[in-house]
C-alpha cells in the first residue's frame, strides 16, 4: 500500500502543471523586442541567436527594461545578474512554457537584491557567439532608473 501511495505521489509530481500569478509577468514594448529573438540549434552544445531587424536597430544604443533580478552569484548587492520577465520564485516552475526571457545586466554600481521589479538602462549588446557559452542579449554599463 505504501509503495502504491509513493508511486502515485511521484506521478502526481511529474504531471502537476506550474501556476504563476499572471499579474507578475513583465510586459512592455521593450520586452517584446527582446522576445522576438529566435534560436537555431546546431548541435546539443551549440546554439545561436537569430536577431531580427527590430532588435538590431537598438544594438549598441541605450535600452531600458523593467524586470526581476535573477542572481548569478550569492550576495545582497548585485552588479551582474540576469533580468527576467518573471520573479525568481516562479522561474523554476515555468512548466511547459520553458524558461522565461532573460537578459544579462552588468551594472556600473551595485544594486540591492529585491523580489520586486527593478528598472535598468544600459547599452544593448547582442552576442553573436554560441548562446550556450554566453547570454545572447546583455545590457552593459547599466544604471538603475
Amino acid at each position: 500500500m505504501i509503495r502504491i501511495a509513493f508511486i502515485f505521489l511521484v506521478l502526481l509530481g511529474f504531471t502537476a502543471k506550474a501556476q504563476h500569478d499572471p499579474s507578475d509577468q513583465m510586459e512592455s514594448a521593450n520586452w517584446d523586442v527582446i522576445g522576438g529573438v529566435e534560436f537555431k540549434t546546431i548541435k546539443p552544445t551549440e546554439m545561436y541567436a537569430i536577431y531580427n531587424a527590430n532588435i538590431k536597430k537598438y544594438e549598441n544604443k541605450q535600452f531600458d527594461l523593467t524586470g526581476y533580478i535573477v542572481p548569478i552569484k550569492d550576495g545582497m548587492k548585485q552588479t551582474k545578474f540576469m533580468l527576467s520577465t518573471l520573479p525568481i520564485n516562479q522561474c523554476f516552475f515555468c512548466g511547459k512554457n520553458g524558461v522565461p526571457i532573460m537578459v544579462l545586466v552588468e551594472m556600473t554600481e551595485p544594486v540591492k537584491f529585491t523580489y520586486q521589479p527593478i528598472s535598468v538602462k544600459g547599452v544593448l549588446k547582442l552576442n553573436k557567439g554560441n548562446a550556450m557559452d554566453n547570454p545572447p542579449i546583455a545590457l552593459i554599463a547599466s544604471k538603475q532608473l
